[in-house]
């Protein structure tokens, strides 16, 4: 059974009014004209019906909450704080952009019980965010960090890997800052290009290309990796399949799994350190990899990715893959004796 679960509210673009070169909001929420309360009572109501846990929160997605009208935020904080006490959901979450927070933002913030507020920061590369016309610095991310933390507030972090001038070191940068700011969950975007944004025109006239597969993976594995090792909940990695954002419809690396991907890869480095403490060319062994129950389609591999990786490159070991309810989510084991004649 589930433990936490999230009701998303998609609001409207108009919270934002710059234009990242990568961004086409209205497309990625799949959402055009405001939200009424009306609509987000429907949604919680429909919500309710399925959802069997009892930490659910009310999530504001989709554009920058704190950059709509005061009178707007305050509608929704309003009905959220109401479903709080009555017990209904046990957190409000919001998303929003770095240079818009500052004191009197936190303050009706924390007036009205918000748990958690996520950051598109993107990149701590600052020649990354002007490329990308993001429209605010680093030293903003920093503040917005240090204001949301002194507030109590949970802090999350969304990246972007591929952006306009971005490379495998500003990426590995970015992950490291991250952890310097100590938020509570992150997220991980590899860069696709969607239609009517800049990014598509700069595509289509030669002066950006996306990543390729093998790239985009392994730069967020390492990130991944650090954000991980440092006690960093990643809530998600990748974006979420719509029925307009899919294989068909974007440009570059993709997946609709993408996060197992990683995950399966991430777990693979983890898993031949554990292979390298036995002494594999003394004799033909079996070996035994565990992970805890929440990892093990890790273990094994995105469509068996890392089992058959294994029987491939170390033919002469026999590979099994168990559980070990007492190990860490992400991390694994091994066991071995001497294979059985066959």
């Amino acid at each position: 059974m589930k433990t936490h679960a999230i009701i998303p509210i998609f609001i409207p673009h108009k919270g934002c009014p710059n234009d990242c070169v990568f961004c086409n909001q209205r497309r990625i929420t799949a959402r055009t004209g405001d939200v009424t309360l009306k609509d987000i009572k429907k949604i919680v109501s429909t919500y309710r019906s399925t959802l069997k846990c009892r930490n659910v929160e009310l999530a504001f997605y989709g554009g920058s909450f704190t950059g709509l009208p005061l009178e707007e935020q305050i509608k929704y904080l309003e009905y959220a704080k109401r479903l709080k006490q009555q017990n209904i959901i046990s957190g409000i979450h919001i998303s929003t952009r770095p240079d818009y927070i500052n004191r009197e933002i936190i303050s009706t913030l924390s007036n009205y019980g918000v748990d958690t507020c996520e950051l598109g920061v993107q990149s701590f590369d600052e020649d990354v965010l002007k490329l990308a016309k993001r429209g605010h610095t680093v030293d903003d991310i920093y503040s917005a960090c240090d204001l949301i933390k002194s507030a109590k507030i949970k802090l999350g972090i969304q990246l972007m890997i591929g952006l306009p001038g971005d490379s495998f070191e500003s990426c590995i940068y970015s992950a490291k800052q991250t952890v310097y700011t100590s938020p509570e969950l992150a997220r991980l975007y590899p860069t696709v290009v969607i239609e009517d944004t800049e990014l598509y025109d700069m595509y289509l006239d030669g002066s950006y290309s996306p990543l390729c597969e093998e790239d985009v993976l392994k730069r967020t594995t390492e990130m991944y990796k650090i954000l991980t090792g440092s006690g960093i909940y990643v809530m998600r990695i990748g974006l979420k399949s719509t029925d307009l954002i899919n294989s068909d419809s974007v440009i570059g690396a993709y997946h609709p799994a993408f996060g197992s991907k990683v995950k399966s890869e991430a777990m693979k480095e983890n898993m031949l350190t554990a292979l390298s403490t036995l002494d594999v060319k003394s004799e033909k062994i079996y070996a035994t990899f565990y992970s805890n129950p929440k990892s093990f389609s890790d273990l094994v591999g995105y469509r068996s990715s890392n089992k058959n990786w294994f029987k491939e490159n170390y033919p002469d070991i026999s590979f099994e893959f168990g559980i070990d309810k007492s190990l860490k989510d992400g991390k694994c084991t091994i066991c071995s004796g001497r294979r059985k004649d066959l």
